[in-house]
């Protein structure tokens, strides 16, 4: 909310605008255009020197729409991106040249033929990038995915190590040995 707004909302509001105390708190520093003195107007009079109502924060944290790249397929994006932009670059200096008739239109266009197909593998690296992550970490909804078959015999593991490890504590209550017999 600007000046103009503050005032005319403490204009409508039938009260005076409120003015901020003449100190920043616990610096005792003069606050920026104070000098000092507290302020003497109807606001001090009636209550005492009167501060301004807390203004929102600057800064306010919103949820995601999406959720963030994985890092892998934020990384092959960002190089493709990079990759694309300097063949647009290389595509231009070629068309340049080419007008110019320059001795570099030859080299540039070939060099920008070349480009054009690094940066169509660059841009099929990050599909399949994001094509692997996903299957890895199971986002695709397919009953047979591989990480659902990963994730399954990691709970299977587990479920064995915590069962071992509660035989051995068992052993090591009763005070035995490790044996099953004593012969």
């Amino acid at each position: 909310m600007g000046t103009a707004e503050r005032h005319r909302t403490a204009a409508d509001s039938g009260t005076a605008p409120v003015r901020r105390a003449s100190r920043v708190p616990d610096r005792g520093i003069p606050a920026a255009g104070g000098n000092g003195r507290q302020s003497h107007g109807p606001s001090a009079a009636v209550g005492g020197p009167a501060e301004r109502p807390a203004r929102p924060p600057l800064w306010v944290e919103e949820p995601a729409r999406r959720r963030r790249l994985p890092d892998p397929v934020r990384e092959a994006a960002v190089r493709a991106v990079l990759i694309i932009a300097v063949t647009l670059v290389q595509a231009v200096v070629a068309f340049l040249c080419t007008l110019a008739e320059s001795w570099l239109a030859f080299p540039t266009v070939l060099s920008s033929v070349v480009s054009t197909v690094v940066a169509t593998w660059a841009v099929l690296d990050v599909w399949v990038t994001r094509q692997v992550w996903n299957q890895r970490n199971g986002v695709v909804s397919v009953p047979s995915s591989t990480a659902r078959a990963l994730r399954r015999e990691r709970r299977r593991a587990r479920r064995e190590e915590r069962a071992a490890a509660r035989a051995r504590e068992r052993m090591h209550r009763r005070g035995g040995t490790g044996q099953l017999s004593h012969s």
